[in-house]
């Protein structure tokens, strides 16, 4: 059943933008195996997935002109994703995303220890998060693939058996949709999300240029270790004020007399999103590439969004198209619930109750600046 699913999927090697080998996806890790998927809408956009950490391998989408490319920050072989400095490239990530301070938080007074992989702090998942683990492909077309994960009690030191179902879905407006769905028999902590690097002008070439706006009047000011103070700060008179569109690198020249820009290297902090009180989806962010005129919109169900912009790139990994993987040349835009809110009592909670189901939903839908853009909060309900 699932094999005659799998050959409606759009081949690797058939893919215009997407030059990528459906052979060099195919392995064998932990007993299970491992391929590539390609989604593909009337319009030509293609997305390749892989089932090594629900990875976003590829998106393909067209500038002004028409003319495809792909948008994601990335390797051509699964062996890159695997053996990167940056294991980060385009996957699920959890169970919980961002940072939590020192590895450690109280559940019902008992303290947990999770895997410490970024300094002091455990970062989306630990060592062997969700981005290094195979999962199940429950069903895929041409246009949506579902994949499963399960999470077993105890992993990266984590409490409860968590069931995990991401489906990525694409359809005719260029809408790339991500639901989340996960359920626990203990009571555990959840914050999953979607992790691709982006550059709407394609590999190689830096995001300081790309135009943004983010639908937030305050932001989570961090320590230097990027670790949350507690409180969410006015952008207001900030670098972080992106309320107007404007140049991402604009302000970026403040660094050396901004504390917050300093302990970030640059960007990397929580935007605290303005969004009706019920779990509606809401507009966080639109990203526009000035000379390609690609757009593209973030729409979600979650409180926050972390941009991270790339600051720890360093040019010593060569990506997809052979070039360079370039300081700030490709940027994170992560739906998801504040850094560290397992020991932040005054953020939106991770907590999940065995008999609860957490569910979520982001929206990313790639536009152009020659189309005549609709009104924001235009998407289609699916």
């Amino acid at each position: 059943m699932l094999g005659v699913l799998i050959t409606g999927c759009t081949t690797a090697k058939q893919s215009g933008a997407l030059k990528l080998n459906k052979s060099e996806f195919v392995k064998t890790i932990d007993g299970k195996r491992t391929d590539l998927y390609v989604l593909k809408n009337s319009n030509g956009v293609e997305v390749a997935v892989s089932n090594y950490g629900a990875r976003t391998v590829g998106i393909s989408v067209p500038d002004k002109n028409g003319q495809f490319e792909d948008v994601i920050s990335g390797f051509n072989t699964l062996d890159e994703y695997i053996n990167c400095p940056e294991p980060f490239h385009g996957p699920i990530v959890g169970r919980v995303g961002n940072r939590i301070a020192k590895g450690k938080f109280k559940l019902e007074g008992k303290e947990y220890n999770v895997s410490i992989n970024n300094g002091p702090n455990h970062l989306h998942g630990g060592l062997k998060g969700f981005h290094h683990r195979v999962w199940d492909v429950k069903s895929v077309s041409v246009k949506a693939i579902h994949l499963h994960y399960l999470s077993k009690d105890g992993e990266m030191g984590y409490p409860g058996n968590l069931s995990v179902d991401v489906r990525y879905a694409l359809n005719d407006k260029n809408e790339l949709s991500i639901s989340y769905k996960a359920t626990t028999d203990k009571k555990t902590v959840v914050n999953l999300t979607w992790h691709p690097f982006f550059n709407l002008a394609g590999e190689g070439t830096t995001i300081n240029d790309h135009i943004m706006e983010i639908n937030a009047d305050y932001y989570t000011p961090v320590d230097d270790i990027l670790i949350p103070l507690g409180k969410n700060v006015s952008v207001k008179n900030t670098p972080f004020d992106f309320r107007k569109t404007k140049a991402i690198g604009r302000d970026l020249d403040q660094q050396k007399n901004n504390t917050q820009l300093k302990h970030g290297a640059g960007y990397d902090h929580n935007w605290v999103l303005k969004r009706p009180d019920d779990n509606s989806m809401a507009f966080a962010a639109r990203v526009t590439e000035p000379k390609s005129g690609r757009v593209m919109e973030i729409y979600t169900q979650e409180p926050g969004l972390q941009f991270y912009g790339g600051n720890f790139f360093d040019g010593k990994t060569n990506g997809k198209n052979g070039k360079p993987q370039i300081y700030r040349g490709a940027m994170a835009l992560e739906t998801q619930k504040f850094p560290d809110a397992p020991n932040q009592p005054n953020f939106p909670s991770v907590v999940l109750d065995k008999g609860d189901t957490y569910a979520t939903k982001s929206i990313y839908k790639f536009t152009t600046s020659k189309e005549s853009h609709v009104k924001k909060g235009s998407i289609e309900k699916n």
